[in-house]
C-alpha cells in the first residue's frame, strides 16, 4: 500500500485505543482569534491538564519573532517517522494539509492517563468527530468571541496593516463560516464565550469537571454562535 492509500485508509490500533479507556480529553476548537491558545495555556498552568501535542512533518516556524519548539508547539517528525506511525497505528487521527502530515498520537494520551491529568489540545473542527467515535468521553468545547465586531478587531491586531488584513480576510471569513456551521450541526459541542479570559478559563474547567453535562448556559452560548455566524454571512 502506498503512502497516500495508507493515509486515506488509516485506522488506529484497536488494542492501543482500548488501553486508553478512562483517559480524560478536552479538545478546544474555535475560529481564529477566539482565544483558544490562551485558554489552553491558562489551563496547563493549573497543573491539572496535560499538553496534548500534535505531530507534524512540516518544519518549525517563527511566529511573531518566536521560534516554535519541538515538544512544546509540535512534535516535529520526518515523513519516514510519520509513515511508520501510520503503519503501526500510533495516531488517533492523521491528515494531510498543504503537503504536510498532521496527527495526534496515542502515546501522548497514555502519558496523560498515567499522570491522571486531562489531556488538552486545540484542534481543527472536523477532527473532533474521530475522537468522539474512538474515545466517547472526549469533551469538545468551541471558543467564541463575544461578538462579530470584537472578533474582527482581534483578527486585525494580528496583521501589521489594513491591506494585509484585507488580503487574508476572505479566507478567515470562509474558514469561520465552515467551522461554526459544522459545530452547530452536531450535538456534542459546548460553546464558551471568551469575553473575559478568566471567566472563559473557569467555564472550560467547569465543563471538563462536570463530565460533559450540558446546562442552560450551553444553550445561551449556542444562540450567540448562531448570531455570530449570521453576522459573518451578512458581512
Amino acid at each position: 500500500m502506498d503512502f497516500d492509500e495508507l493515509l486515506k485508509n488509516y485506522q488506529p490500533d484497536p488494542q492501543k485505543i482500548a488501553e486508553l479507556a478512562g483517559v480524560e480529553v478536552c479538545l478546544l476548537v474555535g475560529i481564529s482569534g477566539a482565544g483558544k491558545d490562551t485558554i489552553k495555556r491558562r489551563l496547563l498552568d493549573t497543573g491539572h491538564y496535560f499538553n496534548f501535542i500534535s505531530y507534524t512533518t512540516r518544519a518549525p516556524r517563527t511566529n511573531n519573532g518566536v521560534a516554535e519548539i519541538n515538544g512544546e508547539d509540535y512534535f516535529f517528525i520526518t515523513h519516514d517517522v510519520a509513515e511508520r506511525m501510520l503503519h503501526d497505528g500510533d495516531f488517533i487521527e492523521a491528515k494531510e494539509y498543504a503537503g504536510n502530515i498532521y496527527g495526534t498520537g496515542l502515546q501522548t494520551l497514555a502519558e496523560a492517563k498515567e499522570l491522571q491529568r486531562t489531556a488538552v489540545n486545540d484542534v481543527e473542527v472536523q477532527g473532533v468527530s474521530e475522537y468522539k467515535t474512538l474515545l466517547p468521553q472526549t469533551v469538545a468545547i468551541f471558543i467564541l468571541p463575544p461578538s462579530f465586531s470584537e472578533w474582527q478587531k482581534r483578527v486585525r491586531t494580528r496583521y501589521q496593516s489594513e491591506d494585509e488584513f484585507r488580503e487574508v480576510w476572505p479566507k478567515r471569513r470562509e474558514a469561520a463560516i465552515h467551522e461554526l456551521e459544522f459545530a452547530l450541526s452536531v450535538p456534542y459541542y459546548h460553546f464558551v464565550i471568551n469575553d473575559d479570559i478568566n471567566l472563559a478559563v473557569t467555564a472550560v474547567d467547569k465543563i471538563v469537571n462536570n463530565r460533559d453535562k450540558f446546562h442552560r448556559k450551553d444553550d445561551e452560548a449556542r444562540l450567540l454562535a448562531r448570531d455570530i455566524l449570521a453576522e459573518i454571512l451578512a458581512n
